[in-house]
């Protein structure tokens, strides 16, 4: 017996110090954001009570959200790097993921829970201060019924590639599952899930301040058996204190539901290292509808240490390219990093 526990203290042993050789580090941050915000355009549609349009239909307008990231990492034999992620956002489980970083080979992620694949990642390019001309727009005003139309989209839980093939080269793939909830360790989603989303992109440095990219992709329609098809291409480029954007977006729907051709264009200027201001512009125009819809966004923050002060306001006519459609969102908020 005595024999034993000296064996096994020694395989312990060994095993901690096999252990310990492996270099690697585990970081916490996290953010606080506290925000005061008015949503309206419930009001202005047909059926509501003509006192929503004095009282509001907001609720409570103030807000409180905290995130802390975990992520941990490590080196392999062959100097290949491993890191897993997972935040805690506003109680629950968010953003987890593994990331195998192959050097010149670049990267291969896999995200369970949210984040952009492929052609996700640069499905809104233009510049803001804030947030982008889309944020708490809506059919009614209630920040839940469905935003701007246009947007393309790589889905958000599955694999994405990355690499960076010179200094002006910059590529991207993905693959996002079918099923729509997450699947458990060893499981799998169950029956009822659509296509799968794939999808590419390229982005371009071809001159100092100057950056272009395009990306193509598919996703399940609303026939399970069918697909979506995305193509979007935008250029940025930044002069002395101002970046300008413009991006263009098809969104091509299988039968006779609607395609959609989104135009977005905007404008950042850096008054200076910590203050900055810009302008958002969108239109899109149906296929099935005689009116385009149409949103502005205006945003400013400031930055001083690890608090960002921040505001924007958005409002959007037509919305889902309908005329009876309005929707306004203003949010102003600061935030604390750390």
């Amino acid at each position: 017996m005595k024999d034993w526990k000296k064996a096994g203290l020694t395989a312990l042993a060994g095993s901690l110090v096999a252990t310990s050789a492996i270099a690697g580090a585990v970081t916490v941050s996290g953010t606080a954001n506290l925000t005061y915000t008015r949503n309206s355009g419930a009001q202005d549609n047909a059926g509501n009570a003509a006192s929503d349009a004095e009282t509001g239909n907001d609720g409570s307008r103030w807000g409180i959200n905290k995130t802390l990231a975990f992520s941990g990492s490590g080196e392999l034999d062959n100097g290949w790097t491993v890191s897993v992620s997972q935040s805690l956002k506003a109680g629950s489980t968010t953003g987890v993921g593994m990331t195998l970083d192959m050097g010149d080979l670049g990267s291969i992620n896999y995200e369970a829970d949210t984040g952009a694949r492929g052609i996700g990642k640069i499905k809104d390019m233009i510049p803001t201060a804030d947030e982008d001309v889309g944020n708490g727009l809506d059919v009614d005003g209630s920040g839940t019924s469905g935003g701007l139309s246009g947007t393309v989209s790589g889905g958000t839980k599955g694999f994405h590639y990355a690499n960076t093939i010179s200094d002006m080269v910059e590529i991207g793939v993905g693959y996002a599952h079918k099923g729509a909830a997450g699947a458990s360790n060893g499981g799998v989603t169950g029956a009822g899930a659509g296509e799968s989303y794939t999808s590419a992109f390229v982005k371009l440095d071809p001159i100092d301040g100057l950056e272009i990219g395009a990306g193509v992709g598919e996703g399940p329609a609303s026939d399970a058996q069918k697909t979506k098809d995305y193509v979007t291409v935008y250029g940025t480029y930044v002069y002395g204190p101002l970046t300008f954007g413009l991006q263009l977006s098809d969104v091509d729907t299988p039968g006779s539901t609607a395609d959609d051709e989104q135009t977005r264009w905007g404008i950042l200027y850096a008054v200076n290292d910590e203050i900055s201001i810009s302008y958002q512009d969108h239109e899109n125009d149906d296929s099935t509808n005689s009116v385009d819809e149409d949103a502005k966004g205006y945003s400013a923050s400031y930055t001083s240490g690890g608090v960002t002060f921040k505001v924007h306001r958005n409002k959007a006519d037509n919305v889902g390219n309908t005329a009876s459609n309005t929707s306004e969102h203003t949010e102003v908020g600061v935030t604390f990093a750390f």
